[in-house]
């Protein structure tokens, strides 16, 4: 037999019971559909985070106050310790090294905006005017914090475009006055509507000076502190030189945490990596359950085509021919079953990343490649039993039909 008659005779056994070749077809789909839509959602968390940290500005080195140690707790914890609070004074040190070039002190808390009759809770964003450049975010209308001594509390602040909707309409807020918590401020700016970024709407955001923030939530101390270096070369030594600085200036305490954004972002990177990793290969044993499923079905209609069989080894088909039969059913039902598995796969991703525009969903090419892979492979060994004990009948005993 030609290779062509070979597809040929598969295709026609194939063709001769639909029921049975529909549900092979539909459980290795199944399997491969849920391979591309999972690793697609990893992929998707993935990206959503590279992107939220690319957002979050460039060369960047991140102050923390408090010691992370390896176990994600500091020994001080453990004693009931309150880290030590990072100061103005700590972020104006930092300016000293050669390889900084801005730097942003905040403070975050939560108030109460109102004008007139309108009020709602807001986060209030304590920073200075290097913000607008250290975070890449872009002002739409009026100007930003005014640049000066970030010791100095004046009474300014930038809102968030959606706020400035709800407590203006369509008309600008810029030159009005509104009132945080028992604090009244003049609104200088509105930014740009830039939506979600590092777990909060900065469009429902209110900027102040760092100072005023202090004064309005009764604090001193820093909750972060961006620092800008020069330039990529410059940031693995903008972060020596943070926690050098710092630590002389914490009389010899090691009680920050000093981290680069390229370090925060790998180590995510690794995690949602191995979580799509993990996620496929779950996904992947439904492949392994359809081959079974194959494997069974086959030798039911190994048994069922006992006479077929035993006729094509009356007419001289050898053993091998025979066995080569079973396996081009097998791959064909694999290959069917992984494009439809694709194609549902794919439909599947277009509707969650319609349903969730904010989740870069796409499934890695290595996990469509891994998902074909695996269900011809799972197609074609679990075919083997049942293509060996067709070609092990005698053909006489065959054509009697038992």
């Amino acid at each position: 037999m030609r290779h062509l008659d070979v597809v040929q005779f598969a295709a026609a056994s194939l063709q001769g019971s639909k029921t049975r070749t529909l549900l092979m077809i539909l459980a290795m789909s199944i399997g491969v559909a849920a391979v591309v839509v999972l690793t697609a959602l990893g992929e998707g968390a993935r990206r959503y985070v590279v992107n939220q940290f690319s957002s979050l500005g460039t060369n960047l080195v991140l102050v923390f106050p408090g010691r992370t140690e390896t176990a994600g707790i500091g020994p001080g914890m453990l004693l009931g310790q309150i880290p030590r609070e990072l100061s103005l004074d700590d972020a104006l040190a930092l300016l000293r090294s050669r390889a900084v070039s801005r730097i942003a002190p905040l403070t975050v808390g939560s108030s109460q905006i109102s004008k007139d009759a309108k009020n709602r809770e807001v986060i209030v964003l304590g920073s200075t005017a290097d913000l607008l450049a250290v975070r890449h975010m872009t002002l739409g209308r009026g100007r930003f914090l005014p640049p000066g001594d970030i010791h100095a509390s004046e009474s300014v602040c930038v809102l968030g475009a959606k706020i400035n909707s709800e407590l203006f309409g369509k008309e600008s807020g810029v030159g009005a006055w509104v009132r945080l918590g028992d604090r009244r401020f003049r609104v200088i700016g509105i930014m740009s509507s830039q939506g979600e970024s590092m777990g909060f709407n900065t469009d429902e955001i209110v900027i102040v000076p760092v100072a005023s923030a202090h004064m309005l939530f009764n604090t001193s101390g820093l909750f972060r502190i961006l620092v800008e270096a020069k330039n990529r070369d410059s940031i693995e030594q903008a972060r020596k030189d943070a926690e050098t600085i710092l630590f002389a200036r914490h009389n010899g305490e090691k009680d920050v945490t000093v981290v680069t954004q390229d370090a925060v972002l790998a180590t995510f990177d690794r995690i949602l990596r191995a979580l799509t990793l993990a996620v496929g290969g779950i996904a992947s044993i439904s492949l392994a359950v359809a081959g079974i499923l194959i494997m069974n079905v086959m030798l039911i209609a190994v048994s069922q085509r006992v006479q077929e069989i035993g006729l094509l080894k009356a007419l001289g088909c050898p053993a091998a021919k025979i066995r080569t039969l079973f396996f081009t059913e097998a791959v064909l039902l694999s290959g069917i079953g992984s494009i439809a598995g694709l194609v549902i796969g794919e439909a599947g991703v277009l509707v969650i990343a319609r349903l969730y525009p904010s989740l870069p969903v796409a499934a890695p090419w290595w996990a469509v490649l891994a998902a074909v892979a695996t269900s011809l492979g799972t197609g074609i060994l679990f075919s083997v039993w049942p293509a060996r004990r067709a070609a092990q009948l005698d053909p006489v005993t065959a054509l009697a039909g038992r």
